[in-house]
This record gives C-alpha cells, structure tokens and sequence, in this order.
C-alpha cells in the first residue's frame, strides 16, 4: 500500500505491509535488521507500540479511525515501550527521520492507496 497525506498531497511511504492479523502485529518489526526508505508498517487495532528485540529506532504514527494523525513518536529507540495513546485505532511504523522530511503534523489527514 502507498500511503498518502492528504493534507500536504504528498506520498509519505510506497510499501506499507499490513499487519491485521494476531500473529502479525505480535511479530511487527522484531528481529528485523533494518526498516528501508519508503516501507513501513501499518498495525490494526493498536494504540500502543514497543522497540523491544529491534536493532533500530523507528518513527511511529499513530492514527485514529479515520486515519487522522492524533500523536507521533520521533525516533523512538530499540528497547523502549511508546505511550498508549487512546485516541490511536492504528499505528504505522516508518524508518527514522520520515516524520521529519515528510513534515507529518499531527491533525493531518492519511489514506491509503493500493499499489
């Protein structure tokens, strides 16, 4: 999936896997050696995220229903538990440094399109 903000017109990421299903938000990004430019993770349901057992910081948005971004984690490092944030219905998971140079706000609108 690519996925897009609506409220800059602009496509943050190419290759988002889903991970809908028990198994694959247990797994998520765990024991991965790196998250590439352009990928990244969307989990559904989630309102909150951990980096234990990753080898790499990642950038985590977290997202509402309607896929409106309610908060955003910079640069979260490996071992560490992210808040739970209760307005979150899903999270994405993108490499370090996307929120940056995407100029990802909270308030922006998201959405997804198939590849």
């Amino acid at each position: 999936m690519i996925l897009h903000n609506l409220s800059t017109d602009q496509a943050i990421a190419d290759s988002i896997k889903p991970a809908y299903t028990f198994s694959r938000r247990l797994k998520g990004l765990m024991f991965t050696k790196q998250l590439d430019s352009g990928c990244g993770l969307h989990i559904l349901p989630c309102q909150s995220v951990h980096t234990h057992f990753m080898r790499y910081p990642i950038d985590v948005v977290y997202v509402n229903q309607d896929l409106v971004v309610v908060d955003i984690d910079e640069n979260l490092p490996p071992g560490k538990f992210g808040k739970r944030r209760r307005d979150a219905r899903s999270v994405l998971e993108l490499p370090t440094g996307t929120i940056a140079t995407s100029d990802l706000q909270i308030g922006h609108q998201l959405s997804f399109e198939k590849e």
